[in-house]
């Protein structure tokens, strides 16, 4: 372990909002480290075709997009560190993080560290994550090809993962405990109107069941109305049930909504003086790639002008 000099800005997360917030950190000097954690370039290293950012009019790769939001933060002078920070100090400025193998100290600390997907939380997903089970669908559809899949959800995620499988595989059953749907009426009629895709509503799944060669060959069922039970044969079953945010490392010190997002004020302001958020760690509605960066540059100017106040102190 050893105490690094203290930094001026660290930014913690590599997804658009992370890298925006860099690009900007370091044209305005202020020479930021960046932890680009277990999952670098976040959600979209698992999203294929993203073809609604501006810039890309043919469409874009996700993790080709990363790269190109990482070698431009670089190009400024973003010192990139593959590193996961595991603890961080609030409590007294500078502010410190802990990784796996160092300790730093920051004046301004960017907190990106966006949302991963929520699981149903049978062990039976865990162990077949892989092997028929997935939560992206642009990340495993093409191995389902001409196949039926399940999704499993009721809001915009699972509307939009049938919507897009169904252009790979033979049919898409959704299925959702109640009848009623968090979706927006727009996805809900997208999918409704799509032939390829059934519906098995009022349906909890207990266990997904994988035959000889170890991937997933069906899904017993109970009725949430009737308690019903029954084995549904199937080839893949998709989970579509929302995000959490990637917060746990802040529990405690920061303000957050119930769920954990983190809430800011006057654009990008935590709880705590100095540390900022960006991106879908404090964003629950938007989610996207061109809000994340966004908010990645909002949070740049937001600690540039509050370091500048503190030096002028």
């Amino acid at each position: 372990m050893h105490m690094s000099e203290v930094r001026d800005l660290i930014i913690i997360g590599s997804g658009p909002a992370g890298y925006t917030a860099a690009i900007y950190a370091a044209r305005a000097g202020l020479a930021p480290l960046l932890f680009e954690g277990m999952q670098p370039g976040g959600q979209l290293t698992i999203t294929t075709d993203v073809e609604n950012y501006p810039g890309y009019p043919e469409g874009v790769m996700g993790p080709k997009m990363m790269e190109d939001f990482k070698a431009q933060a670089a190009r400024f002078g973003t010192e990139i560190v593959f590193e996961q920070v595991t603890k961080v100090d609030f409590s007294k400025r500078p502010f410190t993080l802990t990784t796996d193998f160092n300790q730093y100290s920051a004046k301004a600390v960017i907190i990106c560290t966006g949302a991963s997907a929520k699981l149903l939380g049978l062990e039976s997903e865990t162990r077949l994550m892989g092997h028929g089970v997935s939560a992206c669908a642009t990340c495993d559809g093409s191995f389902f090809k001409q196949k039926h899949v399940m999704v499993v959800g009721g809001g915009d995620t699972a509307m939009e993962e049938a919507n897009y499988l169904t252009r790979m595989v033979s049919k898409v059953t959704i299925v959702h405990r109640r009848e009623e749907f968090r979706a927006s009426k727009i996805m809900l009629d997208r999918a409704r109107a799509n032939p390829k895709i059934d519906w098995m509503l009022n349906k909890g799944i207990d266990e997904i069941v994988a035959g000889a060669k170890g991937k997933v060959e069906g899904v017993r069922m109970t009725d949430t109305k009737n308690g019903e039970k029954s084995l549904v044969k199937v080839d893949g079953v998709f989970v579509a049930i929302g995000h959490r945010p990637n917060s746990d490392l802040f529990t405690g010190m920061l303000d957050m909504d119930d769920v954990g997002y983190l809430k800011v004020h006057d654009g990008t302001y935590t709880s705590i003086e100095g540390v900022f958020a960006a991106g879908d760690i404090s964003d629950k509605v938007y989610r996207q790639a061109v809000t994340a960066a966004g908010m990645g540059c909002m949070a740049a100017i937001d600690a540039e002008r509050w370091l500048e106040r503190q030096a002028a102190h």
